[in-house]
């Protein structure tokens, strides 16, 4: 009872045929599924990589910009 017999296998290797084989309406569709899978993990992984980047790059825009308004009150002053 604990094990499954040659029908429940036969079933089984029937439904995974029909998924993932032949050339049925059903196998394109799942190979288009997993090919939008790569394409999705291959864009968050470049998005990660633009979101460090443009992060990197707001620090660096950040610490100019605290030296922007420090370089114009100079400039004031000379010219007063």
């Amino acid at each position: 009872m604990g094990t499954f017999s040659i029908w429940h296998w036969l079933i089984v290797l029937a439904v995974v045929l029909l998924l993932f084989g032949g050339r049925g309406k059903i196998s394109q569709l799942m190979g288009d599924f997993g090919k939008g899978l790569k394409s999705f993990k291959s864009n968050m992984k470049e998005d990660e990589g633009a979101t460090e980047d443009q992060q990197a790059k707001s620090v660096a825009d950040d610490s100019g910009a605290q030296k922007a308004p420090s370089s114009e009150k100079t400039d004031q002053a000379a010219k007063s």
